[in-house]
């Protein structure tokens, strides 16, 4: 409807009703909010159906999206595996953590049969799904391991399969790492983490900074060899990233050598967006094993930028930084 209204000189206007003006207003709004609707779940839907791609592109036809990371036929094999073998692991840890409190922690102080333990399913986990890396150069860790001297061990990080890589790299030694505080949620591995004695880092307490170092420091002259990725975190590109002077600094405080190791390969076994690994790592994992940096004679910034650069050089193309 409308109002028809006269001014003096008796003309007439017409000017439409409030309630027609809202009327209009509230349909196009809501045109306008139905098109936002239709346009957010194309949007959705084309960002779904570009990750179903790209899984597939990388684990194959059977690989498929789950909330907590995609999955393909390999990689639910590994994860039985995974898990069989992790429930042996934690009875075993559960024992060894009752054997220590029985005993008063009197026996194995420097907590070497958590070590072993975690080793033994290492073994068993690579072994049976073919995740068993290629290792080059072990002759310069040997070389440490028999003139009996601790070491700090820094590699690149890109994988959950890091951390039993490395450790199937040094054997059979006793090993501590810095681990950030997050790691200790983990089902399983969070409890070899906190019996085995490593060194727990919590990022956001300036305290647990200082004392990490102090411990780390501690380890090296206690002769152990003590593991970190000086990245702080796993690479999302398979690059890699800036380094946390922390490790260095440990071990230029004590004058330990630095062992450098280049993980290859990680990105495209476990990129990630996945859950598992998506395949075996045979003919693509490999561990490169670079000579000891010296930390005595040096300046901190030398030492990292010394093993960041063996680092770097043990690497395809793909995983190296983009720009230095």
């Amino acid at each position: 409807c409308a109002i028809s209204t006269k001014t003096p000189a008796g003309r007439t206007h017409l000017f439409p009703s409030r309630s027609k003006t809202r009327l209009n207003a509230a349909s196009a709004a809501a045109s306008t909010s139905s098109d936002d609707n239709d346009s957010t779940k194309l949007t959705k839907a084309e960002e779904k159906k570009r990750n179903i791609e790209l899984i597939r592109k990388q684990g194959g036809f059977t690989a498929f999206q789950t909330k907590y990371g995609a999955l393909n036929f390999y990689a639910i094999c590994y994860g039985i595996v995974a898990i069989g073998l992790g429930l042996i692991w934690y009875a075993a840890l559960t024992f060894t953590q009752f054997l220590y409190f029985i005993t008063g922690g009197r026996i194995d102080k420097h907590r070497k049969l958590p070590v072993i333990i975690s080793h033994m399913w290492g073994i068993a986990l690579t072994r049976l799904t073919g995740q068993y890396p290629n290792v080059e150069g072990l002759e310069n860790l040997t070389k440490l391991i028999k003139e009996n001297r601790g070491a700090m061990i820094v590699a690149n990080h890109v994988s959950w399969m890091d951390i039993p890589w490395v450790g199937l790299t040094i054997g059979w030694q006793n090993y501590k790492m810095v681990a950030k505080a997050e790691l200790l949620k983990v089902p399983i591995l969070g409890k070899a983490i906190a019996l085995g004695g490593n060194i727990i880092l919590d990022r956001t307490s300036r305290r647990s900074q200082l004392m990490t170092l102090k411990s780390g420091i501690q380890a090296l002259k206690d002769g152990l060899y003590l593991v970190t990725f000086p990245e702080g975190t796993r690479s999302r590109t398979g690059r890699v990233m800036k380094f946390k002077n922390g490790a260095f600094k440990m071990a230029h405080k004590n004058k330990s050598p630095v062992v450098p190791i280049s993980i290859v390969g990680g990105d495209k076994i476990n990129p990630p967006n996945w859950m598992f690994p998506l395949r075996s790592g045979n003919g693509v994992a490999k561990i490169v094993v670079h000579k000891p940096v010296e930390s005595d004679g040096i300046s901190e910034e030398e030492l990292s930028q010394s093993v960041r650069k063996a680092i770097i050089e043990g690497l395809p193309e793909r995983q190296r930084p983009l720009k230095e």
